[in-house]
């Protein structure tokens, strides 16, 4: 199996899903990507101390960079639509700096929590990659368990369509729990996949409640790829060392719950051989409903099914 190599370049680099993007890559079923990305706002460098600008990656089109900082597309041969996509997260490492923010322009992230919608906090955080600590200006640490914010594919739909709100097909999907070791599974919408990746995270809690985690560049996102025709899936799936994770997205919480929760029961039907009825019963003594994230304008939640849970 063949590993490439993808960095954040010009030709490497896109804000928006499409299908209408060439992909900058095709690999076969089994390859290994090791992707290099920015942080989600295009950085080059760490926020000054001063509070001033940084630097960001330039040139940017104003509309086709208006989102996350993705690497991609990178197709993959034998993929057609209707299938699923295996990503296998095989390591993570940070970049040395990151960022994250309260309060700001946007009142659903700063007046429902006390904030004044005109004020901007900034806390820039030093990452100590060997013990995995992330340290910021005002000597507050938080444990560092790196992951990517966005890995998705395009929608069938045509044009290009921002990469902030989550879909069933992936993308800003912020979800915590999608470290190294994980593997993620994705419903293909286009032929060859096109998948993207970026928006790294050093730490991030369940909500990302001020609409920012620990923002910073992977030096390296080691991904592996498969393709499924037997896995029919319509929203991501996860399989983690503990649990199975299923995900739903909406602008509506409560049906990103709902549609979360069907896709479990397909799960546990599928795994144990049980009516509709039975699986729901069961969910209901083992199954754990969790908020992926509130801030993206469609809104994520995912269940978890521990391994073993039901015997």
């Amino acid at each position: 199996m063949a590993i490439y190599e993808i960095g954040p370049t010009r030709e490497n680099l896109h804000g928006t899903f499409s299908a209408e993007i060439e992909p900058v890559l095709t690999i076969d079923p089994g390859d290994t990507v090791r992707f290099e990305t920015l942080d989600a706002g295009w950085g080059l460098e760490a926020f000054p101390a001063d509070g001033g600008d940084r630097r960001v990656f330039e040139p940017q089109d104003s509309d086709l960079d208006a989102g996350h900082a993705l690497c991609g597309p990178v197709a993959v041969r034998g993929a057609r639509a209707g299938q699923t996509l295996v990503v296998r997260i095989d390591e993570l490492r940070t970049g040395t700096f990151g960022f994250n923010a309260a309060g700001g322009p946007n009142p659903s992230r700063a007046e429902p929590f006390g904030l004044s919608a005109d004020l901007r906090l900034l806390l820039r955080w030093e990452l100590d990659r060997e013990q995995m600590i992330a340290t910021n200006q005002h000597g507050h640490k938080v444990a560092m368990r790196p992951f990517l914010g966005v890995m998705g594919l395009p929608p069938a739909a045509p044009g290009h369509h921002p990469t902030a709100p989550p879909r069933v097909t992936g993308g800003n999907l912020d979800c915590k729990e999608l470290v190294a070791g994980v593997k993620l599974y994705l419903p293909i919408a286009v032929d060859g996949a096109l998948f993207s990746t970026g928006d790294g995270h050093a730490a991030q809690g369940d909500g990302e409640l001020s609409g920012t985690a620990i923002e910073c560049p992977m030096e390296l996102a080691a991904l592996t790829f498969d393709v499924l025709g037997d896995m029919p899936i319509e929203v991501p799936h996860a399989l983690t060392p503990d649990a199975w994770l299923t995900f739903g997205v909406n602008e509506d919480l409560d049906e990103a719950m709902h549609q979360a929760v069907n896709a479990m029961l397909d799960l546990i039907m599928r795994l144990h051989d049980v009516d509709r009825g039975t699986a729901l019963a069961l969910a209901s003594t083992v199954v754990d409903v969790r908020v992926t994230q509130v801030v993206n304008g469609v809104k994520g939640c995912h269940v978890v099914l521990g391994h073993g849970a039901i015997r």
